[in-house]
């Protein structure tokens, strides 16, 4: 049985970047953590650490310290919301975050960024177009995360927007919005951003929705 990460390298795994897993410590934690597995330096000046898959499935494995990503996307409830100091997507439906719209932009801006430069890490071949594990494993929060990241609107409690859920399929999500165009140019989005897209039909209501997958080749 793998034997559990210290008190002290569990601070700085759950310290880490929530999108790059990108790592803060001193030189012999970081190294103890790349020799168990948990992380890795970066080939390319600076040399940073970040987290391997195994270092960000250490990290959620203790709800109270993953991040509120994991949360909003095994729930996928209206009131998701921001812990303060962490970023997390806009699923739509939730309350406000409080934070002005040119700072939320620049979040947003950063986030996605990191996104991209993660995918460019953890992708064999180094691509960033087309989603990397830590995406799939999030699909809620990196569907909201490439929607809102290309200025789409997200529902609030009282305005009209995308909604991402999580559904029954495997590695699929439900966009939905009550505007066709603006579906229609989720769909778009979410596709450039290496997403398989189809549109459905609602059987009993017959309102348009999304399924989207993220693309492995």
């Amino acid at each position: 049985m793998t034997r559990p990460p210290t008190a002290a390298q569990r601070r700085v795994i759950d310290a880490a970047d929530p999108v790059t897993g990108r790592l803060r410590g001193t030189e012999a934690q970081l190294a103890a953590l790349v020799k168990r597995g948990l992380a890795f330096r970066h080939p390319r000046p600076p040399h940073d650490h970040f987290l391997t898959p195994a270092g960000h499935r250490i990290r959620e494995s203790e709800p109270e310290v993953a991040m509120p990503a994991a949360a909003a996307e095994a729930t996928a409830t209206p009131n998701s919301t921001t812990t303060a100091g962490v970023f997390a997507a806009r699923i739509g439906g939730e309350e406000e975050t409080g934070v002005a719209p040119a700072a939320r932009t620049r979040e947003v801006h950063s986030a996605w960024q990191g996104l991209l430069e993660l995918r460019r890490m953890t992708n064999p071949d180094g691509s960033v177009e087309r989603p990397c594990g830590w995406e799939r494993s999030h699909l809620v929060q990196a569907a909201a995360l490439a929607l809102e990241a290309a200025g789409h609107r997200p529902a609030g409690r009282d305005a009209e927007g995308y909604r991402v859920r999580v559904t029954p399929q495997p590695e699929a999500v439900a966009v939905r919005d009550p505007d066709g165009e603006a579906l229609r140019a989720c769909a778009g989005t979410l596709e450039r951003a290496g997403w398989q897209v189809s549109e459905h039909k609602e059987p009993r209501t017959g309102a348009s929705y999304l399924l989207a997958s993220p693309r492995r080749t």
